[in-house]
């Protein structure tokens, strides 16, 4: 087979046909899937390119050009989920390194972070990364990485990652933004300045709830060889049918964000107006705190949102049980719409206290939008409404 020329495909060509009709020996479209563990070495003292699957996998190397390609980075290592790729940036850190961190940062990202501390491994620091001068006191003490989660979870605030950039670079310290909730499709953090891009692939880069994976995305070759090595050592990398089956998800990831978010603003200004709904989180509403924000920085606003439902626990708890085409489920970002009650589920770990302090009420609901009929939808919330 001869090999076409490399040409300069924009992000959509990408997603849907980077590796397509790249197998040599049989010229299959669809690029194969590799589920060996070890391979052969050529001779004595002469190592292939691959040698054991734990170093590296054509499947999983493949995905992770696609990424890197992507959200315009160096390479990406992919790993056995989103918790596994967090942790593989922080567990190669030092003793005594600081990490600076969003106070309002997912729950397992949260539990996973006080548990490195509280053994000893990292010093930690959580900051509100709206309050620039808050984040400006954090970085005197000379941190090694900023964690930053935009839009967050589950409040979708919006945080600016130019500028906590630039400041956390003049402090010294590398950037991570998890772009789990945008996916490339609609934030490119490292175009804005961060050194990592975190993704739980699990969610809208797959697609189909079907996946337990996550990946790294780095902007230096150095920075990918050293999380490469550090990966080998502590063994965090997905499998390869999870990577065939997450880039098989990213090959529909424009036409599924296009689409899911048309439905999230949608349900978005019906929440806004709905008389049961003390507040709306989305940053596509003008009346949101972090839209401003968001136009510049995102290419869309996504399809996750969260609302206030006025009433108590019991109001949630009826609403939960009679809402329609939304199933209660943690997760989110498959083309099937979900809801979660983050004080009972996602963010539980975090204990009263920490969800205060974030701002995570009991009367909190999380919404995943899929693809399902906007009507549907709609009426679906409707029955939930009833209910209260």
């Amino acid at each position: 087979m001869t090999r076409k020329p490399d040409f300069d495909f924009l992000a959509e060509t990408i997603a849907a046909a980077h590796g397509v009709a790249s197998d040599v020996p049989f010229g299959a479209v669809s690029p194969p899937i590799y589920m060996s563990s070890t391979y052969e070495f050529p001779g004595f003292d002469q190592p292939g390119r691959y040698d054991y699957g734990r170093s590296g996998n054509p499947t999983r190397d493949l995905l992770a050009d696609v990424l890197a390609r992507l959200e315009g980075g160096a390479g990406a290592i992919i790993t056995s989920s989103g918790m596994a790729a967090i942790d593989l940036l922080v567990g190669q850190l030092r003793q005594g390194d600081l990490v600076i961190a969003p106070h309002d940062c997912y729950g397992g990202t949260m539990r996973l972070l006080n548990a490195r501390a509280e053994r000893g491994h990292i010093r930690l620091l959580f900051v509100d990364q709206n309050d620039l001068a808050a984040v400006s006191e954090a970085l005197q003490d000379e941190p090694t990485l900023m964690l930053i989660e935009t839009p967050s979870n589950p409040l979708m605030r919006v945080v600016d990652i130019s500028a906590l950039a630039a400041l956390a670079k003049d402090a010294g310290a590398e950037v991570a933004v998890d772009n789990t909730f945008l996916s490339p499709a609609l934030q490119r953090p490292i175009i804005l300045g961060a050194d990592y891009v975190i993704h739980s692939t699990t969610k809208f880069l797959n697609g189909h709830s079907d996946v337990i994976a996550g990946a790294v995305v780095a902007e230096h070759p150095d920075q990918v060889e050293r999380l490469r090595h550090w990966a080998n050592v502590v063994g965090c990398i997905g499998t390869p049918f999870d990577a065939w089956l997450t880039l098989r998800g990213v090959r529909t990831l424009f036409a599924r964000m296009e689409r899911q978010q048309l439905n999230a603003m949608a349900i978005a200004n019906y929440l806004d107006q709905h008389p049961a709904v003390v507040r709306v989180y989305y940053p596509g509403l003008p009346s949101d705190p972090g839209h401003a924000t968001a136009l510049r920085q995102q290419s869309g606003f996504g399809a996750m949102l969260s609302f206030e439902l006025a009433g108590s626990t019991e109001a949630v708890r009826h609403f939960v049980r009679n809402v329609r085409a939304f199933t209660l489920a943690e997760s989110l970002g498959g083309v099937e719409s979900l809801v979660a009650h983050p004080a009972t589920m996602t963010h539980a770990d975090m204990g009263v206290t920490a969800r205060q302090v974030a701002g995570i009420s009991d009367g909190l609901l999380r919404l995943s939008i899929g693809l399902e009929h906007e009507r549907d939808l709609l009426s679906g919330l409707e029955c939930g409404f009833a209910a209260c």
